[in-house]
């Protein structure tokens, strides 16, 4: 064997390594492809075929178009998901940037019984029914806030986002305070610059927290004008019979897509966005999860 060839173990174990990577990928996919064609198969053909169908013989749409359609209720849904995950996205990068900005600052009296407060709330929850009692105690109950106000502060994404901030040198921050700069400056000009990876990774993982939540929706909404999309999907999946989503979906509605056409496109419709978001920051992920994990 030449120096530096491989040998037939590691040949081996790169073989292995792929096939696994390949069946992992592939439960992954499978599952994704056979919602999109179920999406688009007729009425016809999916009583001919059954309801596992991998391509479609024919492309058909209408489910599609009735979600689409003038009218539809997921338009509404669609509005209310996107101002909770821009909005609640915004506040929970400012609001954990800035404790975390003060958590790892060495002249902040009571830091560590602050963080040990933090770090009691990742194992004891206060309950569903005494924070539904808050909730209804501070009148966020049947409020666009009562989405975004509970969950401001992620304390496991505050401990990643202050292990990152310790890691820039004290220097720069003291000579910054040597010129003036307040403290609110510093952050915003020095240290969030500088932890772009952090941010990009944190704020991705609030996005799709955000737009993936229904529960406390359910919970504590009953307007259906604030309900979002995650919620409007549940009923779309949970509903037994065409009448029951015809009326969820759009009233009076014309065409006759199957029940598992429109739950299909459903899923599609509430998860391609998100999943577009994907790649562009996908680079940040280990980086920006890794770095602030290092130091404690």
């Amino acid at each position: 064997m030449k120096p530096g060839g491989e040998t037939l173990a590691s040949k081996v174990f790169a073989a292995s390594n792929y096939t696994f990577l390949t069946l992992l990928s592939l439960t992954f996919i499978v599952p994704f492809i056979v919602i999109l064609s179920t999406s688009l198969v007729s009425e016809t053909e999916l009583i001919r075929r059954g309801n596992f169908i991998l391509i479609p013989e024919a492309l058909n749409f209408s489910a599609y178009g009735a979600l689409l359609s003038k009218g539809s209720a997921i338009y509404q849904a669609y509005a209310m998901t996107i101002l909770r995950t821009t909005v609640g996205t915004f506040l929970n990068l400012l609001m954990t940037s800035m404790m975390a900005f003060g958590l790892s600052r060495n002249q902040l009296p009571g830091r560590n019984a602050v963080i040990t407060l933090v770090f009691i709330t990742m194992l004891i929850e206060g309950g569903l029914i005494p924070t539904y009692l808050l909730m209804k105690g501070l009148h966020l109950l049947d409020t666009f806030w009562v989405m975004v106000i509970p969950g401001l502060i992620s304390a496991w994404y505050l401990i990643i986002m202050r292990n990152f901030f310790m890691q820039i040198p004290e220097v720069l921050l003291e000579s910054a305070t040597i010129d003036g700069a307040s403290p609110l400056r510093i952050l915003m000009q020095i240290v969030l610059p500088l932890s772009l990876p952090t941010m990009a990774t944190i704020g991705l993982f609030y996005a799709v927290g955000h737009w993936n939540a229904w529960f406390d929706a359910t919970i504590y909404i009953n307007d259906s004008r604030l309900q979002p999309l995650q919620v409007m999907l549940r009923q779309i999946v949970l509903s037994a019979s065409p009448d029951e989503l015809k009326l969820l979906v759009t009233p009076g509605m014309s065409g006759r897509p199957t029940p598992q056409s429109l739950k299909a496109a459903a899923i599609i419709i509430t998860t391609v966005p998100i999943l577009c978001v994907y790649p562009f920051l996908q680079k940040h992920f280990v980086k920006g999860v890794l770095t602030g994990s290092i130091k404690g």
